[in-house]
């Protein structure tokens, strides 16, 4: 009985420990990341227009801006004065990426879930005896 408790145990902290990296790697591939790999350039405002741009728009967020009369999408990062700049072919790029990375987070989770079905959790399997109480 012991030794069932004990597999329960470890059973029940490796789940945890593999929920907890899991969500650390599901953030550690960030929009700035996904603009990069989409093909979005960084860049330096250094004109008081771009500054004035940059401050206005919303964080951790793709906004279209159209700047001397043509189309960008912006990614700003205001903590480092940067923003990450793409055209629309870019920006195409990174709403797969995006896609992409919801699809690879959303199959991870499921092969978690999959891994504690395996743990026994649903029968309360695993040889665990559960004593009531006397009346």
């Amino acid at each position: 009985m012991k030794s069932a408790m004990k597999l329960l145990s470890c059973r029940a902290a490796i789940a945890g420990l593999v929920l907890s990296v899991a969500a650390c790697a599901s953030t550690s591939l960030s929009n700035d990341n996904l603009a990069i790999a989409a093909g979005f350039k960084v860049i330096t405002p250094s004109k008081p227009g771009q500054q004035a741009i940059l401050a206005k728009l919303p964080k951790n967020q793709v906004s279209p801006v159209v700047y001397d009369g043509t189309r960008y999408y912006v990614i700003p990062d205001s903590l480092d004065n940067l923003a990450y700049v793409g055209g629309p072919t870019q920006y195409e790029a990174y709403q797969k990426l995006r896609v992409a990375k919801q699809l690879s987070n959303d199959n991870l989770e499921a092969a978690q879930m999959n891994e504690m079905q395996d743990a026994d959790w649903g029968a309360w399997g695993g040889g665990v005896a559960f004593v009531g109480l006397r009346r």
